[in-house]
């Protein structure tokens, strides 16, 4: 196997990407929480996640990728409630149509996707465990995860535990100032409606941060290659994933933590209030190919923040354009020569330099044309871009008179008023290509 790197939260060092099984890479997807649409934020994150496993099986390596589904908590009961539908009706809405965003973005679907609501069972059975051990206790309103009793508690997070005062945390979102035992399950109260289960320890429903742990211990095991999420979600979500899965399995939760940066927008952070939060159904709108924008995220480093502008993105289409017309006037049957490809995205998913190289590619006359087709194809089967796709595009009748009466010239070996009619053609936006096939234009 080559030598991959990656960035780990955890130890905050870029380490050698050694997996616990030869050959195989167990990941979990912190996946949507099925209340809404999903924005460009989380879409971001899930395109990393996606390079990162289209990376791994590039070096020949089988990837178990898990990404759950949270159907039930506090957002999606909430949600149900105000529109007055069901739980259940509500989250397969949403679950459909994130999938259906998943796949416009050209993200491959993970091996398993498990539903909370499906695997209550198993988060029942962590949570009697983390009972007995003594690190979870009862309460009036719920079962809680003793912080006090977790060896390293918060250590992904840079958390300098200082209060000894003895609180809860209901909610499931907070931040890192108000550290506190968190919530594994939430007795029944009036506000859930229909939504409740039965546990040995009292009827109610699993706090978001157990909901992971289960599912991911009783699909990958008791510990993990790889554990990807947003930014947002090292605090405190995995911060108690690690807590609470290590407590029950006195191991390792995850080996490597890879996490994706923010995106602001105009240079301001995505939010309600200021109305600049956008979906996949928003670029639609306007006529911004999903693809464009997954060429916009892997132009910027997965761990930088990225600034999202309509400016930016609709540059990124039209890139991805030319791309597209560009590859698919080159002719077939070239090999894949060897480049600096698979160093750059065997170093911590290099994607901005991959895209740079595709570029140094089409313009070194050294490569073939063929050759070129070739290699930069093969290098999509990690960015996922769709190369071959092939793009129509309108050529002037003006400009289509200059090619006609260019070919004329060059077939009577005028070249003088060859050059002069392609830098006519040049004028108008479009480049030539002499070819055997005959001339080739393309938008510039």
């Amino acid at each position: 196997m080559a030598d991959i790197y990656l960035n780990d939260t955890l130890t905050k060092e870029k380490r050698k990407f050694e997996p616990l099984k030869q050959g195989e890479v167990s990941m979990y997807n912190c996946g949507p929480t099925v209340y809404d649409y999903a924005h460009i934020g989380n879409f971001r994150t899930f395109i990393t996640g996606d390079i990162l496993r289209r990376m791994f099986e590039y070096n020949d390596l089988k990837v178990n990728q898990v990404m759950n589904v949270t159907d039930v908590d506090d957002k999606t009961i909430k949600r149900s409630q105000s529109e007055g539908v069901s739980l259940e009706t509500l989250t397969r809405k949403y679950e459909d149509l994130f999938f259906e965003d998943l796949k416009s973005l050209n993200i491959l679907k993970p091996t398993k996707t498990p539903r909370a609501t499906e695997s209550i069972p198993e988060m029942i059975s962590l949570i009697e465990k983390l009972l007995e051990k003594g690190v979870a206790y009862k309460s009036t309103d719920g079962v809680y995860f003793d912080i006090s009793k977790s060896e390293g508690y918060g250590k992904l997070a840079n958390l300098n535990l200082e209060s000894t005062t003895k609180e809860r945390v209901a909610n499931d979102e907070y931040d890192k100032e108000n550290a506190r035992d968190f919530s594994l399950w939430k007795f029944y109260s009036e506000d859930d409606g229909d939504v409740v289960y039965d546990a040995p320890f009292g009827k109610g429903r699993p706090g978001w941060h157990i909901e992971c742990s289960a599912m991911a211990i009783n699909n990958l095991g008791d510990t993990l290659d790889i554990h990807t999420g947003g930014s947002d979600l090292i605090f405190p979500h995995h911060t108690n994933e690690i807590a609470q899965s290590e407590a029950v399995t006195g191991k390792k939760f995850v080996d490597y933590w890879v996490h994706g940066g923010f995106i602001t927008v105009d240079g301001k952070k995505m939010s309600k209030s200021l109305g600049n939060i956008f979906t996949l159904k928003d670029l639609k709108d306007k006529n911004i190919d999903p693809i464009a924008y997954r060429y916009f995220i892997l132009g910027a480093h997965y761990s930088t923040i990225l600034n999202f502008t309509w400016e930016a993105v609709e540059g990124a289409q039209t890139a991805l354009k030319r791309l597209r017309l560009k590859i698919n006037s080159l002719p077939n049957g070239g090999k894949i020569i060897e480049t600096q490809f698979k160093e750059y995205i065997d170093d911590d998913l290099n994607t901005p330099k991959a895209l740079a190289l595709i570029w140094d590619i089409l313009k070194d006359e050294k490569i073939s044309d063929a050759d070129k087709k070739s290699t930069i194809i093969n290098f999509d089967k990690v960015l996922g871009l769709e190369l071959d796709k092939v793009e129509t595009f309108e050529i002037p009748d003006e400009v289509q008179n200059l090619i006609k009466e260019r070919d004329l010239a060059r077939n009577s070996k005028d070249f003088a008023k060859s050059d002069e009619l392609r830098a006519k053609i040049e004028e108008f936006g479009f480049e030539v290509k002499d070819t055997a096939e005959g001339t080739v234009v393309l938008p510039r």
